[in-house]
């Protein structure tokens, strides 16, 4: 009989759980629908955000200045500024690194294929902080290498979500 009951509560309370959610407006994050169809993004053969950038795009992304009198692209995302910065921010007693701050700054704009601005300049920043050990260097290194690819792609999904409210109405 008690099993009846903790499988009887367990059941309330996930049905109580999934009303509180829909209630409150939750809804899985889907896929982005963009006001454009077509998009490139500058510079072409630019560092890694613009290369990722791309990739997501996929067939989307044309080159600016298409050849052979093909039609521009509707909107243009120029990576103007991709830095990445690494700071000390902990030392300890005798001077040593102890920690380290990554940082990666992206700045960019959006404009249509008529040069007006869709999305003024905008900075996005990542940081994350790293511990540091100079018996374990090597392994540092491949986490400061995964940690500035983990903040690129962070950059990248920002980067998509504000695309996808820029409004944009195509002219012919």
């Amino acid at each position: 009989m008690t099993l009846r009951r903790r499988s009887f509560a367990a059941g309330m309370a996930g049905l109580v759980a999934v009303t509180l959610l829909a209630g409150c407006g939750f809804k899985l994050r889907s896929s982005q629908n963009f006001a454009f169809q077509t998009v490139a993004v500058t510079p072409e053969r630019g560092a890694g955000v613009a290369a990722e950038l791309t990739r997501y795009l996929g067939e989307a992304v044309r080159p600016v200045a298409p050849r052979d009198g093909g039609a521009p692209p509707e909107a243009i995302v120029d990576i103007l500024q991709e830095l990445r910065e690494k700071t000390v921010v902990g030392v300890n007693a005798s001077g040593q690194v102890r920690e380290f701050q990554l940082r990666i700054r992206v700045n960019f704009r959006v404009r249509g294929r008529d040069g007006k601005e869709l999305l003024p300049e905008t900075e996005i920043v990542q940081r994350r902080d790293i511990s540091f050990n100079e018996s374990a260097v090597l392994a540092k290194e491949a986490e400061e290498a995964l940690l500035y690819r983990d903040m690129q792609s962070d950059i990248v999904q920002q980067l998509r979500r504000r695309l996808a409210v820029v409004s944009y109405a195509a002219s012919p």
